[in-house]
């Protein structure tokens, strides 16, 4: 099995992510996509956060109806501060054949050096940046692939404030996270400054 695998908040999930999991499941030809919550990111600023069970749900509602995504809790189960040496560790332990494909922004990866265990990586997985048309990176990132995905100017940051205002979110998230949101009053109070 090709099983990619996209992490992050995901607070909360909206199309920008699903169309670059869907992208990068098309072009590679993978057999299925894990959405992979995290318990607690290390660079991310506090801010009016959702619950990681919040989060779970939100990412299950928006993945629903595509049978090649699936919700991996492995992180949220885990607990404390996610990292993503950790993340593949415990999904190759759980999934021994399959080959894991990382999915993370281009941006990020070109980082990669100075994630934690970065020596391990390049053995637990594939790196998959996707990027904006355009966008290129030099050789000695280490990625395996470059996706390009179809531009879609949304944030997670910027659902949370648009919530908080009152200004519509849907076409931005899954009607069903939309909805989600509003029957739990999630992002209403604090900011993301």
């Amino acid at each position: 099995m090709r099983i990619g695998v996209l992490g992050g908040t995901f607070d909360p999930i909206h199309h920008g992510h699903l169309a670059a999991a869907s992208e990068v499941c098309a072009v590679l030809g993978l057999d299925q996509i894990l959405i992979t919550p995290a318990s607690h990111q290390p660079f991310k600023e506090p801010h009016d956060a959702a619950s990681a069970e919040d989060r779970v749900a939100m990412c299950r509602l928006a993945v629903a109806d595509d049978p090649r995504m699936e919700v991996s809790t492995v992180d949220v189960d885990r607990g404390g501060v996610t990292y993503t040496v950790d993340t593949l560790r415990d999904l190759a332990a759980a999934m021994p054949t399959a080959q894991l494909h990382f999915i993370a922004g281009a941006d990020a990866l070109a980082r990669l050096h100075e994630w934690k265990d970065a020596e391990a990586l390049p053995g637990l997985a594939r790196f998959v940046g996707v990027t904006r048309a355009g966008h290129s990176l030099p050789p000695e990132t280490g990625l395996h692939a470059l996706v390009e995905v179809p531009a879609l100017a949304v944030s997670s940051t910027d659902v949370r404030r648009r919530v908080r205002l009152g200004a519509p979110v849907r076409y931005l998230i899954p009607t069903a996270v939309a909805d989600y949101i509003s029957m739990h009053d999630l992002y209403l109070g604090g900011t993301d400054d």
